[in-house]
C-alpha cells in the first residue's frame, strides 16, 4: 500500500519553529532563574521538611549545612535526628544525594546517586518505648484516615515503587553502623561499607565489633523492577544471635538469596514475582523441636497476587526441599470477615526423594527408613471467620506402589510381639511395663468385656475400624470449635494417633513430635504393618486410667477389684470418661463409693449413643449407673463429699487458671450436661458456712500428694498379701 505524500506549507513550519524555540528560550531563562535562586529554594525546602518532621513525627531534626555542588547533588553535613523524649535515632556526618532531572519533571524523586559517611543509624528499646515508636503513632493515624478507602493492588504498588525509586544507580556507604539496643536482652551493631556501581552491589559487614563478617552482594535493576541479593559469612555460618536471646531460637545459615524478577499489574491484580532459597539452614526452638533441624537446600519461586481487598501467594509457585517439589496456594482476604485458603499440591514424585527431603533432626524415629514408590498429596483448607463451623479441611496423601524395603531408627512393627513400654509424667519415666503375656496384668483383647471396649471406642474413636489412621471430620469440628474459642480447647486425635503418640515417640509438645506421629500412623495404617485389633490391645494395655495406673488390667483390679473380662456397662461407662482426665477419677466418686450425681447425664448419653448403634440394651434407668462401686479398700481415700475440687490442676495441658467447680471433668460431655442449674447454684449460696470447704491451690496440691501416698502404701500393701 502506497502512503499518499504529505506537503506542508512552509509558513507552518516557520511558525512551529517559532514557537518550539519561543519554548526553549523560556524554559532557559526559568532554568537560569531556578539555577540562580537554587540555593534559596534549597534552604526553604529544607526548613520544610524539618518543621514537618516536627509537627508530624515529632522528630527534632538538625542540619549543619545544605548546599548543591552540582546542577543535581546537594551535598549535606552534620544530621542528627532525636525523636522528641527518646534517644538520637541518627547523626550522619555528610550526605551526598544525586536525583534524576527528567522523572523530576514529572514529580517522581528517583536517585541517581548516593555518598554516605561517618554515621549511625541507633534503635533503642527500653521498657515497652523505642526511639522509632514515632513511625507506629504515624501510620495508625494514616490508616486511620484512609480506613475503608485502600485498595492492597494500589498500596503494593505505590510500596515498591517507593523503595525502588530509593534505589540508586551507584552509592558509597563507608563508616555506617547499624545500631540495635534492647536494654532486656542485647546489643546489636553493624559496621557497613557498600557500593553500587553501575547496578552491582558489594557490601561488608562488620558484627559486633568483629564477631563475625558477613557479606550483602549481588545487583539492582530498579527500572526493571529486579533485584537480587545473596547474603553470606566469612569463614562460617550467617547466625542471628538476637533470635537465640529474644525468641530462644538458634538461626543459622550458609547463604540466603532473594530475588525480584519482575512487578506489575496483570488482569487488576498487582503482581510481584521473585524467590527465596537457603542452603544448610540450622533451627532451634523449643516449641518446634528439642533438637537441631537443618534444612540442607529449601527454594520458594513465587508470585505473589495482592488484589483490592486480598494478598495470595498464587499455585503457579513451586517450593522445593531438596528433590521434592510442593505447589501451595495461600491467600488471605480482608473485610468485616477474614477469610483464610489454604491448598498444598504435590505431584507423584519418588518417595524416598521425599523422604530424603525431610529436614534432618525432624523425624528421628524414621532416620535411615527406607521406601520404594512414589506418593502424592493435596491439602485443602477455606474458613470463613464469619461462619466457622463451616470450615472446609481435606488432607490426602496417596501412595503409589508405595512400600517400605528398609527399618530406620525404630521398628514400626515391634508392638506386634512383646514390648516394654515405659509412661511418663511430667518429663519424667514412671516404670517400665511389658506389654505381653509374661505380665500379670497384660490383658489380650478376647479377655476384655465388650462393655469397656465399646464405651471406650464410642467416646474416643467410633469409627476406629473403618478410618486409616485420622478423621477429616473430626480435624475438621475441632478447628471450627478452637476458633471459636480463641485456644486449643479441641483436639481430632484418634485412638491410632493417641497409640503412636504413646508407645513410639516421646512426650515432647512440639511441632516436630506432632508431624512426626501423623506420618508414622500413616506408615502403620496404609501399609497394614499392624492390624487393628493388636492396636486396639495394645491401647488398652497402655492406657492410662488413673494416678500411676496403666492399663485395664491395673484398672479394672484398682478400682472394683474385677477382672476385665467382669467390668458391666456401668464399669465401662466410668472408665471411658475419665480417658481425657485420669487423674481425677476419684474425685467423681461419693463418699459411699457410688458416683456423684453430675455424672447421670454423661451415662444416659453415652449409653443411649451405644444402644442406638446395638451395643448395649436400652435401658432408661442410667446404663449401669446406680450400680458403679468403688473399691471399699479405697474409699478411705475419697475426699468428702461437700469438698469443692479444682479439676483443672490434674490436666497436664491447662494453660489457663484453675477454675473451681464441683467435681467436674471437664470432657466434653462434662461441660454439656455436667454444669449445675441455676436453681443448684441458687441453692449453694445458701450453704452454712463449714458445708462447702473451699480449698487453695496450695492445699489441693497437698492432699494430692496425700492420697498418693496411701494409694502407694495400700499398692505395696497389696502386692505384699498377693
Amino acid at each position: 500500500m502506497r502512503i499518499p505524500k504529505i506537503n506542508i506549507p512552509k509558513k507552518y513550519l516557520k511558525i512551529g519553529a517559532w514557537v518550539l524555540g519561543v519554548f526553549f528560550i523560556v524554559g532557559l531563562a526559568l532554568g537560569a532563574v531556578a539555577y540562580n535562586k537554587r540555593e534559596a529554594i534549597l534552604k526553604k525546602m529544607v526548613a520544610k521538611a524539618i518543621a514537618k518532621a516536627d509537627k508530624d513525627y515529632g522528630l527534632e531534626v538538625k542540619i549543619g549545612s545544605a548546599g548543591f555542588t552540582g546542577l543535581s547533588t546537594v551535598k549535606m553535613t552534620n544530621i542528627s535526628v532525636v525523636p522528641k523524649e527518646r534517644d538520637t535515632l541518627s547523626n550522619i556526618g555528610q550526605l551526598s544525594v544525586s536525583v534524576r532531572l527528567f522523572p523530576l519533571l514529572f514529580g517522581n524523586v528517583k536517585l541517581s546517586e548516593i555518598m554516605l559517611n561517618d554515621g549511625f543509624v541507633s534503635v533503642v528499646l527500653k521498657d515497652s518505648t523505642t526511639n522509632i515508636d514515632f513511625l507506629l503513632k504515624r501510620k495508625k493515624k494514616d490508616s486511620t484516615e484512609t480506613k475503608g478507602k485502600s485498595n492492597l493492588s494500589e498500596i503494593a504498588s505505590n510500596i515498591l515503587n517507593q523503595v525502588l525509586y530509593k534505589i540508586p544507580n551507584d552509592m558509597d556507604v563507608k563508616n555506617m553502623v547499624f545500631k540495635f539496643n534492647d536494654h532486656d536482652t542485647a546489643k546489636l551493631s553493624f559496621a557497613t561499607t557498600a557500593t553500587i556501581d553501575d547496578g552491582d552491589l558489594k557490601s561488608t559487614i562488620n558484627v559486633n565489633n568483629g564477631e563475625a563478617t558477613w557479606h550483602i552482594d549481588g545487583y539492582v535493576n530498579p527500572g526493571s523492577k529486579q533485584l537480587s541479593f545473596t547474603a553470606y559469612a566469612d569463614g562460617k555460618k550467617l547466625e542471628l544471635p538476637y533470635l537465640n536471646n529474644k525468641l530462644h531460637a538458634k538461626v543459622s545459615f550458609d547463604t540466603l538469596q532473594t530475588e525480584l524478577k519482575s512487578a506489575g499489574y496483570s488482569s487488576g491484580d498487582y503482581k510481584i514475582s521473585g524467590s527465596w532459597s537457603v542452603k544448610n539452614m540450622l533451627l532451634n526452638q523449643p516449641r518446634i523441636a528439642n533438637n537441631d533441624i537443618i534444612v540442607q537446600s529449601a527454594k520458594l519461586e513465587a508470585d505473589v497476587l495482592v488484589g483490592e481487598n486480598y494478598i495470595a501467594l498464587d499455585s503457579t509457585s513451586t517450593a522445593y526441599l531438596k528433590d521434592a517439589a510442593i505447589h501451595p496456594y495461600i491467600k488471605y482476604t480482608l473485610g468485616k470477615h477474614k477469610i483464610y485458603e489454604l491448598k498444598l499440591n504435590a505431584e507423584e514424585q519418588d518417595a524416598q526423594a521425599v523422604l530424603n527431603a525431610f529436614p534432618q533432626g525432624l523425624f528421628e524415629s524414621l532416620e535411615g527408613l527406607k521406601v520404594q514408590g512414589k506418593v502424592k498429596y493435596n491439602l485443602n483448607f477455606y474458613l470463613d471467620t464469619a461462619i466457622p463451623d463451616s470450615v472446609k479441611f481435606s488432607s490426602t496423601l496417596t501412595p503409589v506402589g508405595f512400600k517400605i524395603t528398609q527399618w530406620g531408627k525404630t521398628n514400626l512393627q515391634k508392638i506386634n510381639n512383646s514390648f516394654v513400654y515405659t509412661p511418663y509424667e511430667y518429663g519424667k519415666p514412671m516404670r517400665d511395663i511389658t506389654i505381653g503375656p509374661s505380665n500379670p496384668n497384660f490383658t489380650p483383647l478376647s479377655a476384655i468385656s465388650s462393655n469397656f471396649k465399646n464405651a471406650v471406642l464410642t467416646a474416643e474413636d467410633p469409627s476406629f475400624f473403618t478410618h486409616n489412621g485420622f478423621v477429616e471430620e473430626s480435624i475438621r469440628k475441632s478447628i471450627a470449635v478452637n476458633f471459636k474459642e480463641k485456644k486449643f480447647k479441641r483436639g481430632g486425635s484418634t485412638i491410632s494417633m493417641q497409640l503412636v503418640k504413646n508407645v513410639y515417640l516421646s512426650r515432647q509438645k512440639t511441632l516436630a513430635r506432632k508431624a512426626e506421629e501423623i506420618l508414622i500412623v500413616w506408615l502403620i495404617e496404609h501399609n497394614h504393618l499392624v492390624s487393628k485389633q493388636r492396636m486396639l490391645e495394645v491401647y488398652f494395655n497402655i492406657m492410662e486410667l488413673g494416678q500411676n495406673i496403666y492399663g485395664i488390667g491395673e484398672a479394672s483390679r484398682y478400682y472394683f477389684g474385677k477382672q476385665p473380662a467382669d467390668l458391666t456397662i456401668g464399669d465401662g461407662l466410668f472408665l471411658a470418661s475419665i480417658v481425657p482426665k485420669p487423674k481425677a477419677a476419684m474425685y467423681k466418686f461419693m463418699a459411699n463409693g457410688s458416683l456423684k450425681p453430675f455424672m447421670f447425664n454423661y451415662f444416659r448419653f453415652m449409653g443411649n449413643i451405644m444402644a442406638r448403634r446395638g451395643l448395649t440394651p436400652s435401658d432408661t434407668s442410667g446404663y449401669g449407673f446406680y450400680n458403679v462401686r468403688l473399691r471399699e479398700g479405697l474409699r478411705q481415700y475419697l475426699a468428702p463429699d461437700t469438698a469443692v475440687i479444682d479439676t483443672t490442676a490434674f490436666d497436664d495441658d491447662a494453660d489457663v487458671p484453675p477454675v473451681i467447680m464441683q467435681d467436674e471433668s471437664k470432657n466434653l460431655f462434662d461441660r454439656i450436661f455436667g454444669g449445675r442449674s441455676k436453681k443448684d447454684t441458687a441453692n449453694n449460696k445458701q450453704v452454712k458456712p463449714g458445708d462447702t470447704t473451699t480449698k487453695t491451690r496450695k492445699q489441693l496440691r497437698q492432699e494430692r500428694r496425700e492420697q498418693r501416698r496411701k494409694e502407694k502404701e495400700l499398692e505395696e500393701s497389696k502386692k505384699a498379701n498377693n
